[in-house]
């Protein structure tokens, strides 16, 4: 079957900066994205209606392979429905620390203070649910196959978290195993698989975070030049 070529246009609203100009934006967004924090202890207060959306809408601009943008975001406001993936979750979670884990990922998490708790998810307003799909329908009703999925969606994934800190909200990735209770819970259809569950809200008053100095790797060991 032939496909519909592109249509091409002059690249849109691109913006060139000065030498200088550039390295200070760019000096700038690592000042302001280096502020984000993982943050488990949320506040209840609701976000702002539309906010959720605009940082969606930021997400859905990522680059995915063919512009098949194979992700779907599931956004769960509900307290019951939230109250039932948290149920869900932490029974799970047991099951996880419980024995299912290895010892050696145990280890790795202790630090973090981390158990099958998992309060999170019904005290913050927001719960998006990531799902991945394998494969689309075009307008036609023919059925597509989506390539370079994982990848598509954590480059969309991580543009939401970004979206969600200029805001001035916080988020927690939760990647409860497995995940399926979210299909039913979301109704989405079972060929689309749950990747991740975004925590987006407020921070409690007095919410604390890991000591942040020293635990990212420095740029001699995160990058090189060939």
């Amino acid at each position: 079957m032939a496909t519909t070529p592109f249509v091409l246009e002059p690249l849109p609203a691109y913006r060139e900066y000065t030498a200088d100009e550039a390295l200070t934006r760019a000096q700038a967004f690592h000042a302001d994205i280096a502020r984000r924090r993982t943050v488990r202890d949320f506040d209840t207060r609701p976000v702002p209606a539309g906010l959720v959306d605009a940082c969606l809408r930021a997400a859905g601009t990522a680059p995915s392979g063919a512009n098949l943008q194979p992700w779907h975001f599931a956004i769960i406001e509900d307290p019951a429905a939230r109250r039932r993936i948290r149920e869900l979750a932490e029974a799970e979670e047991r099951e996880f620390y419980g024995g299912r884990a290895p010892k050696a990922w145990l280890d790795v998490l202790a630090p973090l203070g981390t158990d099958a708790s998992k309060p999170f998810l019904e005290d913050a307003p927001v719960l998006i649910a990531v799902f991945a799909q394998k494969s689309g329908t075009r307008p036609d009703g023919t059925v597509v196959k989506h390539y370079y999925v994982p990848e598509s969606v954590g480059i969309a994934t991580g543009f939401l978290i970004a979206a969600f800190h200029h805001a001035g909200l916080v988020t927690l990735t939760h990647t409860p195993s497995p995940m399926g209770f979210l299909n039913e819970i979301c109704r989405r259809p079972a060929w689309e698989k749950p990747m991740l569950l975004l925590v987006a809200g407020y921070p409690k008053p007095g919410a604390r975070v890991p000591v942040h100095g020293g635990l990212k790797k420095p740029l001699a060991e995160i990058s090189s030049r060939v």
